[in-house]
């Protein structure tokens, strides 16, 4: 099928690396898999940290031109058959693929919907009512976590879903080794230095590294960087500097080969969505340390391919840190199970299958 696909907050062309770039360039990777036709329609952005009336002005404004030339377009060239959202939510509703669905007669799909309740009254109620138009517009909504599926179920009762498991392209982890070489004192972080969770995770992580046992080797090395990189380093400051390794920002394939060479991934996951790190790093045949909160149990097995302590609980956090570092038996089952539960369970090509199956089925219901 001919796929129009739009990203709101984050195109899969967008400058930064993120996880939802990320995702959106590996749904975009395994639509083209399975051979279909995939266009990024539109890099217009929708996000807004102001939900005042001058915001959602202009906002509609460009909105109304990003419409009629996208329109324009397809009257001279071939309409696609279905519109692909990814990502849509309260700061970066879609604006448009409902307005042009309508127009177009095309079957409409959201990936990853998120919806918040709390915002249908207040600031953010004209953007939150977008959100919900494109879900009961949607011929199906696609939910990577049960958790969003449940919040999107009670919130719009009659919304279609279906579920497709955070996935990971495994290629890069293809060859070893994978974190069995070396003695388990090597620790590894991959996340992006900025406010809000990621630093609330960087500051827990600190504070669980402070209460190790003060005769265990251990060494950390932290891939990212970020507006908020000077703050992060000073979290860690009361830890010997020649435990920390700061890595910066890496690329893909760098990130990979520093994971396989490392014991253990350690990451609280504060407000995860889900995170596809954790998914990289089990490929790479590491048990990982994270809270079980949020959407981290989506993608880490508790006891089987990770510890996840209970939220908040730094004590409870840094003993699993330490279980880890002390157990080399421990640690090589639960990163061997965490290779196989992603390479069996989360892979591209399962996925791949899993969302062609999705989307034959809405625009067979749309016809």
């Amino acid at each position: 099928m001919d796929i129009a696909f739009y990203a709101p907050l984050k195109s899969p062309n967008h400058p930064v690396t993120s996880g939802d770039r990320l995702m959106a360039r590996m749904l975009v990777r395994a639509l083209e898999h399975k051979g279909h036709k995939v266009r990024v329609v539109s890099e217009f952005r929708s996000f807004s940290k102001d939900p005042g009336t001058d915001a959602w002005n202009a906002l509609n404004a460009s909105t109304q031109s990003e419409v009629s030339r996208i329109s324009a377009l397809w009257g001279t060239d071939s309409q696609p058959d279905l519109w692909f959202c990814y990502h849509p939510y309260y700061k970066a509703p879609d604006l448009i693929g409902t307005k042009l669905a309508d127009a177009f007669g095309l079957t409409y799909v959201t990936a990853e919907s998120s919806y918040a309740a709390k915002r249908d009254g207040g600031p953010w109620a004209h953007w939150q009512a977008c959100v919900r138009a494109g879900l009961e517009k949607a011929a199906v909504n696609i939910c990577f976590t049960e958790r969003d599926r449940a919040g999107l179920q009670s919130a719009v009762s009659d919304a279609q879903t279906a579920m497709l498991k955070p996935f990971i392209d495994t290629e890069r982890f293809a060859i070893g080794p994978y974190g069995q070489t070396e003695p388990g004192t090597k620790l590894i972080s991959v996340a992006m230095m900025r406010d809000g969770d990621k630093f609330d995770s960087y500051t827990m992580l600190a504070k669980a590294l402070e209460r190790l046992p003060a005769d265990m080797s251990w060494s950390l090395q932290v891939i990212g960087d970020g507006p908020k990189a000077a703050e992060t380093k000073l979290l860690f400051s009361g830890l010997p500097e020649d435990r920390i390794d700061w890595l910066g920002a890496k690329s893909e394939q760098e990130v990979a080969d520093l994971l396989k060479r490392a014991s253990a991934y350690v990451w609280p996951g504060c407000g995860e969505a889900y995170g596809l790190a954790y998914l990289e790093a089990q490929a790479a045949g590491l048990p990982v340390v994270a809270q079980n909160i949020a959407g981290v149990p989506e993608v880490v097995v508790d006891g089987v391919s990770g510890m996840l302590t209970p939220p908040g609980d730094i004590d409870a956090y840094s003993a699993a840190i330490a279980h880890l570092l002390g157990d080399d038996d421990s640690r090589k089952t639960l990163g061997m199970a965490a290779r196989n539960f992603v390479l069996n369970q989360r892979s591209f090509e399962r996925a791949a299958d899993t969302l062609d199956r999705i989307l034959t089925q809405a625009l067979d219901l749309k016809s």
